[in-house]
């Protein structure tokens, strides 16, 4: 009997090794990779708004880490949660295991950029803008024309080069309407067709990682306190990846599910929606408080349906 026992503890203890294993690999690779992804958009969103400022690459690369680190959290428990329903490990082990793993990795991340930030960066001066050859400015209009100055601004009214969509490019020697204030000069199609859904994507994971600094700003008591309920909210829905036979379509619900709670995060933490919680409660709990709370009763509420729903299929199987 304890020989029996002893085998069942050490599977169990073996399944958690392999889920931090494959939680921390996930979480890895999202990581790095997503931060150079979201470094490498910060730089092309540098260029095009023509900036005069000193280019700060440290201060750009800590940005594009704190957004990675969002996403290698939301990433890395959901790969977790879908591997430990996958291999039947132990619900609330598979819980604690993930939960534990996310919050600390999280708070130590964030501690490595919080002194990173006090680093002096190395600066780089730019060249000026305006030298001859090129004008550009920002622009939402995929179809808009662009015009090149071949003298620059200095001459506005001199040789030109004009590039419109779908048409070939046009030089002209001297510019017939000279009158023309150079403000008028319609800016360069800098478009942006990136999808609506990874737009928004982006945004919430933006506002994610900027509340979890100011968390952190807050203490250490209210870093722990706001992400635990939000990642105890992330793993009570592991009930989520076990409801069809099929692991692709749990995944996928996943996901679906994981983007619901992101967007409702950032709901919560808009200032109309804070207000509104501060004239309901009226000082009876502090308002930093609230959405921590309503995560961590919704993730009770989630975690005692995924226990009625295990002692269900129990007494089938009894029944049976």
């Amino acid at each position: 009997m304890r020989s029996c026992r002893s085998r069942v503890n050490l599977n169990i203890v073996r399944k958690l090794v392999k889920l931090a294993l494959v939680f921390s690999l996930s979480f890895a690779i999202l990581f790095i990779i997503s931060t150079g992804l979201r470094f490498l958009a910060l730089r092309v969103a540098w260029v095009q708004t023509l900036s005069q400022e000193q280019e700060i690459m440290l201060v750009d690369l800590i940005t594009a880490a704190r957004w990675a680190l969002s996403l290698g959290i939301f990433g890395g428990v959901l790969h977790g949660l879908s591997y430990a329903a996958r291999r039947e490990v132990f619900t609330p082990a598979a819980i604690l295991c993930v939960g534990l793993l996310a919050i600390g990795t999280a708070y130590g991340i964030s501690q490595i950029l919080e002194s990173w930030e006090n680093v002096p960066p190395e600066k780089t001066p730019t060249q000026s803008l305006g030298k001859p050859g090129l004008i550009l400015a920002n622009s939402t209009r995929p179809t808009s024309t662009v015009i090149v100055l071949l003298q620059g601004p200095a001459q506005p009214d001199g040789s030109r080069v004009v590039a419109t969509p779908g048409r070939p490019l046009l030089y002209q020697e001297s510019f017939a309407g000279k009158d023309l204030s150079l403000h008028s000069l319609p800016p360069a199609p800098f478009g942006d067709d990136s999808p609506w859904f990874l737009k928004s994507l982006a945004i919430d994971l933006r506002l994610n990682a900027e509340m979890m600094r100011q968390r952190l700003g807050d203490g250490l008591l209210s870093f722990i306190g706001y992400t635990g309920a939000l990642v105890f909210l992330l793993c009570s829905l592991i009930f989520i990846l076990k409801l069809t036979e099929w692991p692709l379509a749990n995944l996928i619900l996943g996901c679906l599910a994981f983007r619901g709670v992101l967007a409702l995060e950032v709901f919560f933490n808009t200032p109309e929606i804070q207000d509104v919680f501060d004239s309901l409660l009226q000082g009876r709990m502090p308002l930093p408080m609230v959405v921590p709370s309503i995560f961590g009763v919704v993730g009770l509420l989630a975690v005692l349906y995924t226990f009625l729903v295990y002692l269900v299929r129990r007494q089938r199987e009894y029944v049976k």
